[in-house]
């Protein structure tokens, strides 16, 4: 059965023999790393773009099959870098999805999870946000900023900011100062608007705000942040170190959400945290998509010294594996124990949700049916 496989030794020889695409009806995308050892691997890549991700994915074949899928440092530089046209999303959730393959088979290759292979555990267990739970423990959350009337302009009137505040302020006497609550601006507020925001929620004290605006513009973000004394957080949509370097040297956000699977995978994930803890910034991954992205995500904060909470990491997949991850309990997550990522993919479960992606997603202006962020 997959995932059960013998741990092999480090002089054991072991070669990729096929790379295999999947793409699931709500778009994730899936890569599966097969070897002649018969140990697999699997990663997950972006979801916007899915079957880009997967076609682009097989033409890395050509360089991976035959190869030891161990040395996962110098195949993602072999894949970055034979590139001419490097970086972008849907480049990057290539190198990041097989990037997470090669670790998950490396683990396994050696009987253990891959935090340890990058010099963890650095704690005990992971604290995750999501669904507010008495029975979980979890006592953090994420909210939009949302109105009656969604999207926004670019510049709102009090009205529009009177009422996010009143619903913000209705949450937090619901659940007190014992949770930790977010505002994730998702990027669809336009500057004018983000900088009344950002000053009239600061009375009830939220954990911290996401993509204030769209990070395309790096001065604008750390302009807003400047003044404020809330944390800001950015990542989602943000590849590779060098799209990092600028965010932390203009202090535009005080906490880092890389995605591992189209930031660069568990390679650059580490990387990135390295050049966070150097400005005192903690991670926080980003995580919209399935078991894999959690899973390798967990190794990540496993093994860094900066890890702030990892976002849906309540969430169990069932749907789509074989063993159950290790229940959440008092908020926390326990480090994973088994091999490589350390869960094992149902294929057949898998398979059953294999079909066309998700369309692209258009929000329009209700009042005048412009295009607007959503």
């Amino acid at each position: 059965m997959p995932g059960t496989e013998a741990p092999i030794g480090p002089n054991d020889a072991i070669k990729v023999t096929k790379i295999e695409t999947f793409v699931l009806k709500n778009s994730w995308v899936f890569v599966k790393i097969s070897t002649d050892a018969g140990i697999t691997g699997w990663g997950e890549m972006l979801k916007d773009d899915a079957r880009a991700c997967a076609a682009g994915a097989l033409e890395v074949a050509d360089y991976l099959v035959g190869k030891d899928p161990r040395p996962v440092t110098h195949h993602w530089q072999a894949i970055h870098r034979g590139a001419f046209y490097r970086g972008g999303p849907i480049k990057t959730a290539i190198s990041s999805g097989i990037d997470m393959a090669l670790w998950d088979i490396t683990g396994k290759c050696y009987g253990v999870p891959v935090y340890k292979l990058l010099g963890g555990p650095t704690r005990e267990r992971i604290r995750v946000y999501g669904e507010v739970s008495e029975k979980t423990g979890v006592n953090a959350m994420k909210v939009g900023p949302g109105t009656s009337r969604s999207p926004s302009k670019y510049i709102e009137g009090q009205k529009f900011v009177d009422e996010i505040v009143e619903r913000f302020k209705a949450l937090r006497e619901q659940h007190g100062s014992g949770v930790d609550i977010a505002v994730d601006f998702h990027g669809a507020v336009q500057p004018p608007t983000a900088l009344l925001l950002v000053k009239a929620l600061e009375p009830y004290h939220p954990w911290f705000y996401e993509e204030i605006v769209q990070a395309l513009n790096v001065d604008v973000m750390a302009e807003i942040a400047a003044k404020t004394h809330i944390p800001i957080a950015t990542g989602e949509r943000i590849f590779t170190k060098w799209g990092f370097k600028e965010i932390l040297e203009k202090r535009a956000a005080h906490i880092l959400q890389p995605d591992v699977c189209y930031a660069g995978g568990i390679t650059e994930l580490k990387i990135i945290a390295g050049m966070a803890e150097a400005y005192y910034s903690p991670l926080a991954p980003h995580n919209p998509q399935g078991p894999c992205s959690l899973a390798a995500s967990l190794q990540i904060a496993a093994a860094i010294p900066n890890f702030l909470i990892q976002e849906r990491g309540d969430n169990e997949y069932a749907d789509l594996l074989a063993k159950p991850l290790p229940p959440v309990a008092n908020g926390h997550r326990p480090l994973p124990p088994d091999p490589g990522l350390g869960i094992t993919i149902d294929e057949d479960k898998l398979m059953a949700q294999v079909g066309e992606p998700s369309p692209y997603r258009t929000q329009l202006d209700p009042d005048d049916g412009s295009v607007v962020d959503w």
